[in-house]
């Protein structure tokens, strides 16, 4: 892969990693699964809850069912995509999370700590052309409780 092919891959994957977050806050949450392979993995393993979802479908179903009430914005940095090969990629993103839920719209919320801090391990593969996540795996050295408004 030349230079130019390599930093067009690298600004792909970058995006797709920055649409993940801006589709859970801003967006529709269940839409993320189109952000995945057909067969995408997202897994929290141990020390975390060891939760694990495959499958766009599946995937699609449980980003969809986040709280309706939920108000997010998470901010990512320190974004870091190799390419493996001409077809594959693997990254390191690092991402704090403030959340509350029982938002009903209106009054801006109480700034308070994040609720999460973490990392994602991602991989992906490009599929016809498009660079799309084929594993996400979270790393949540820092969590705690969403809180509730109102």
């Amino acid at each position: 892969m030349n230079l130019v092919d390599a930093l067009l891959a690298q600004h792909a994957c970058e995006h797709v990693i920055l649409h993940f977050v801006r589709r859970l806050d801003l967006g529709e949450p269940a839409d993320v699964a189109d952000l995945f392979t057909e067969d995408g993995v997202w897994e929290w393993p141990p020390p975390g809850d060891g939760r694990r979802i495959e499958g766009r479908e599946a995937l699609r179903a449980y980003f969809g069912s986040r709280p309706a009430d939920r108000l997010s914005r998470r901010l990512m940095s320190n974004v870091l995509v190799t390419i493996t090969g001409p077809d594959s990629a693997s990254a390191t993103s690092y991402f704090a999370t403030y959340r509350v839920d029982g938002y009903e719209g209106g009054d801006p919320v109480p700034a308070g700590p994040p609720v999460q801090v973490g990392h994602y391990e991602d991989t992906f593969r490009r599929v016809d052309g498009k660079w799309l996540i084929a594993s996400r795996t979270l790393h949540l050295p820092f969590g705690g409780d969403t809180p509730r408004v109102g």
